[in-house]
């Protein structure tokens, strides 16, 4: 009998010290993905022009949209592989359970968030320098408040961090059910292509507008953090009903 006794926060963050260090290819992939996504932000996110007898005017929009969609993907597949067999075998190095195994994932994916959700707001100011020095004087930069600046970081790194719940809760169900692997992509296929058709469900369009469009940062902040407890707290239930290795 050990006479050692293991707290449950001290073997969480020492999985979770060990992941941050162990998963570094991950973030090797963020770069690429954000760079690709910087590359094809270029053609802009909006135009617009005006004409009259002589003068001409074509106004292109651009910004960190596409670079935050691609983080978003990212965050959602990276939380999904964090669910297979490979990578839930890695905790096995530590004496642990399945408790320490989900909250030490959540952490990573937090820090995950926050790095991905910052380096892509980052790459507007990117994005401006290579505007600067190859947009010649047609160039022009915004320049936001620091209110802005705040609700746009804090905005970013929630919606990450949400997709990283959902991706997270999806892997769950697959892991314990196959079947999920294919019923989930099915569900996703098959509310789009209603969604934009005659035949367009209500509750698609609420789900966005819930999610999308909540014009208070609070409120939105409290949905987010509500809706991604949920998200991990139904991965960690689900995930006790599997079997023990």
């Amino acid at each position: 009998m050990s006479l050692s006794k293991t707290r449950l926060l001290d073997v969480v963050k020492k999985q979770y010290f060990y992941k941050f260090k162990a998963y570094k290819q991950v973030f090797v992939s963020l770069i690429f993905i954000q760079l690709l996504a910087v590359f094809f932000s270029f053609n802009g996110v909006g135009m617009m022009g005006s004409s009259s007898e002589n003068v001409e005017i074509d106004i292109q929009f651009y910004s960190a949209d596409m670079v935050i969609i691609f983080t978003i993907i990212w965050a959602f597949i990276t939380a999904i592989l964090l669910t297979t067999t490979a990578y839930k075998n890695d905790d096995f190095t530590f004496v642990s359970n399945r408790l320490s195994s989900n909250l030490s994932n959540l952490l990573y994916l937090l820090t995950a968030s926050i790095i991905g959700g910052v380096s892509a707001m980052l790459s507007t100011s990117f994005m401006k320098i290579i505007m600067y020095l190859y947009g010649g004087q047609g160039y022009i930069s915004a320049s936001p408040s620091l209110s802005e600046v705040i609700i746009g970081y804090s905005s970013t790194i929630l919606y990450i961090f949400l997709f990283s719940g959902l991706g997270y809760f999806f892997g769950t169900l697959v892991q314990i059910s196959k079947v999920f692997a294919i019923v989930i992509p099915g569900v996703f296929i098959g509310a789009g292509i209603l969604g934009v058709g005659s035949l367009g469900y209500e509750w698609v369009k609420s789900i966005y507008q819930f999610i999308f469009t909540e014009s208070s940062i609070l409120v939105f902040v409290l949905k987010a953090l509500i809706l991604a407890a949920l998200l991990f707290s139904g991965s960690i239930a689900l995930s006790n009903r599997m079997e023990v290795r």
